[in-house]
């Protein structure tokens, strides 16, 4: 949410300067002593996450990006907790990647995404909120001459214990912005936490319900013009030629300009204008190379690289593989596939920009602020202290407005420098969103097992085939990592937050890395969603060669991995697993270990005429480390099931002659509110050293638990996604 300050003389003019060339964020006014760094509102900031102003109210700085997930809800309740203030007085200011470029990165990644806003910065704005805490002691101790050791701070209100005097933040907050910053602050034990770890509101809810929010496709400015844009349908193609003079004299088109090699836009008064006449404006694409590739060829190739002998890399955790499938009792074999699957943001791509020949700034919805900036600093041509980037809130981002690429970023600063002192806001159409994706990776997975006279597995291979996304965004990883991009192994890693949970004595699992010519992003969840579906449904296929139920075949290869063994265990026991199901209900379940989380799901199913399936009830458990909004991470548990239970059963991205088929939402469908079974969260954080992600970990479990239910209601194997595909509906 975006503070709305109250405006005084002295914050117009900090305002005034910052518009002249300076930014009022870090701007540095005397009056008297030391200089004070002051936010955009003239308050006096205590450190780079903590501004007091002389109401009381606590100003509190976020550059994570907040897209639905609460982020920073979570990180306010950090900074807050430390800091000891009033909760119900806090608001929000966000700094802009320019301002944290002039201070050294003051306020470290801008980014959010891989489920990071909380888990990878927990630490450093909770010395922020310690340090200004001990500054504003500090301050009143100064002031009555006492030891500050002496003085408690509790809710915004500093006490001095022996003589009860009382005086608050606000009051203090000029004479503490002027000390020095301590180096070291001990910061709280969690179980002492009175802000932190408790279901609180978020912040920003009040603003999107009386409609006081802003989003990047709601932003006006003064004399802003809009523009609609088309670029090639064909990925990789190019823009032959156009006829600007057949739309030119439309109503309220200003100018039709060429984006880069591939795109066309059209700038007009409004933006329905601008997208009517670009529907009508004559254009010819080179298509190129890739306009006659189909999704059955890009199948081909995938599958070619389930039994190549060469051109692949993996992860060896042990063992002979090849002798021990060679010599098992029973040998278990299984190919799965997984589709491209669209983010469709609600909100879809858009950005404003007004560039000058000095000056380029960026109003939008972006992941990664310093993404953004670094992009607005490419297609601009301008130097750094030149550029900026000003956070608005997103419709939607689940990877896609993260930073590779930033695509939409730079075609909207390409079109503003062909109007330039004019602010231009580049919406895409939906057509053009579902066109233009930065799509989930196209994956097949060939698996192998062997099992001993007893139906222990002795070994497995798992073999993917297909994109990879470091390839295609971060080269430089792969070509480090020798040809392997260790994110395509997300939940089946050797080790790390995406370790896999079993313990095998002969395993193999490899990867064919097969790219195409349509882009691949990061797709929540990224590629735990496929390789989710692909272990776990297969460990039930083992499970049943071998003669055991699901859980305790799991169970015997778990020893090693006890959190994951937790939370599988308390979805089993919550769901009545050891129990027999109501009549005509059948169960599932799965597992992982994903972004330092701890993740399972158990769900029952009904099914109806054998292929209408209804989603009754799935159990969630989830170990983070810890838990900063209870409510919250309810919330984003339940959320990702709806659009992992989405994809399982709607969502596909198919290409025919180059091209994306699917166009609107009538093709590539969400269930409906109707169709959300009811979702029982259990929340187990068992703390340590290390935080776990919430928004994305969760979202893998509910495709293989359903799975593997349809297989107990009906016999039927489905390898494949979505379930449309095979005539099967979610009612």
């Amino acid at each position: 949410m975006t503070a709305i300050p109250k405006f005084t003389r002295r914050s117009f003019l900090i305002s005034s300067a910052a518009l002249g060339g300076g930014l009022a964020l870090g701007l540095r006014l005397p009056p008297f002593g030391p200089a004070v760094v002051r936010a955009a509102d003239g308050s006096p900031e205590i450190t780079v996450w903590v501004a007091i102003r002389p109401d009381n109210t606590t100003l509190i700085r976020a550059v994570r990006a907040e897209m639905g997930q609460g982020t920073i809800t979570g990180l306010a309740q950090l900074i807050a907790e430390e800091l000891d203030c009033d909760w119900n007085r806090v608001v929000i200011e966000y700094p802009t990647p320019g301002e944290s470029v002039k201070r050294k990165r003051a306020w470290g990644e801008f980014s959010t995404g891989g489920s990071r806003g909380v888990r990878q910065s927990n630490e450093y704005v909770r010395k922020g909120g310690a340090a200004a805490r001990t500054m504003l002691v500090q301050a009143a101790a100064n002031q009555w001459k006492v030891p500050a050791s002496e003085c408690t701070a509790s809710n915004s209100v500093i006490t001095h214990k022996p003589s009860g005097r009382k005086t608050t933040y606000g009051k203090v907050a000029e004479a503490a912005a002027r000390l020095e910053q301590p180096k070291d602050v001990p910061l709280k034990d969690p179980k002492t936490w009175k802000i932190a770890g408790k279901p609180l509101k978020r912040l920003d809810t009040a603003m999107k319900v009386d409609g006081r929010m802003i989003y990047g496709s709601d932003l006006k400015l003064p004399g802003m013009l809009n523009a609609a844009i088309k670029d090639c349908p064909v990925f990789g193609g190019k823009v032959k030629s156009f006829d600007a003079a057949r739309v030119s004299g439309m109503k309220g088109v200003r100018k039709v300009v060429q984006v880069g090699d591939s795109g066309v836009a059209v700038v007009a008064d409004t933006w329905w204008q601008a997208k009517t006449a670009l529907e009508q404006l004559p254009i010819v694409w080179d298509e190129g190379v890739n306009a006659k590739v189909s999704s059955a060829d890009i199948a081909e190739v995938l599958k070619a690289g389930l039994d190549a002998e060469q051109a692949f890399v993996g992860n060896q955790a042990g063992g002979d593989v090849k002798a021990a499938l060679a010599g098992a009792a029973k040998r278990i074999e299984a190919v799965y596939a997984y589709p491209f699957q669209n983010h469709a943001c609600m909100e879809p791509m858009n950005a404003t920009v007004r560039y000058t020949p000095d000056k380029c700034e960026l109003w939008g919805p972006t992941q990664n602020g310093e993404g953004a900036f670094a992009q607005v600093l490419e297609a601009s041509g301008l130097a750094a202290d030149k550029v900026d980037v000003h956070n608005v809130m997103l419709g939607g981002g689940f990877g896609r407005r993260g930073t590779y690429p930033e695509d939409y970023v730079r075609q909207a600063v390409l079109i503003a420098k062909q109007m330039p002192g004019t602010p231009v806001k580049m919406i895409w159409s939906r057509e053009e969103d579902m066109a233009h994706g930065r799509y989930h990776p196209v994956m097949q997975c060939k698996l192998v097992g062997g099992l001993d006279a007893s139906g222990n597995l002795t070994g497995l291979h798992m073999r993917l085939s297909g994109q990879s996304i470091l390839a295609a965004v971060r080269p430089e990883v792969v070509q480090a990592q020798k040809g392997r991009d260790p994110l395509s192994f997300q939940g089946v890693f050797e080790s790390g937050e995406h370790s896999f949970s079993y313990t095998v004595p002969n395993l193999l699992i490899d990867h064919a890395m097969r790219n195409t010519h349509v882009p691949p992003g990061f797709w929540r969840g990224v590629n735990i969603n496929q390789n989710a579906v692909f272990i776990e449904c297969f460990m039930d296929e083992l499970a049943e060669a071998a003669g055991q139920d699901a859980l305790e075949f799991r169970r015997k290869l778990m020893a090693k991995h006890p959190r994951n063994l937790g939370v599988l265990n308390a979805v089993a026991e919550r769901i009545g697993w050891s129990k027999p199901a109501p009549s005509g209900v059948h169960r599932g379940l799965a597992h992982l270990h994903c972004f330092d989380s701890f993740v399972a799901a158990a769900c029952e199913i009904s099914v109806k005429d054998g292929n209408k399936v209804k989603v009754h009830r799935i159990v969630a458990a989830t170990d983070p480390g810890y838990a900063v909004n209870p409510a919250q991470i309810e919330r984003q548990v339940a959320g990702s099931f709806v659009y992992g239970l989405s994809a399982l059963f709607f969502q596909e991205c198919t290409v025919k002659d180059g091209r994306i088929e699917q166009t609107n939402f009538h093709q590539y469908n969400s269930m409906h509110i109707a169709q959300m079974p009811k979702v029982e969260t259990i929340l187990m954080p068992a703390g340590g050293t290390v935080w776990g992600g919430i928004g994305e970990p969760t979202i893998c479990v509910a495709a293989p638990a359903v799975l593997n239910a349809f297989y107990r209601a009906t016999g039927k194997r489905i390898r494949s996604v979505p379930l449309k595909n095979h005539g099967i509906e979610l009612v």
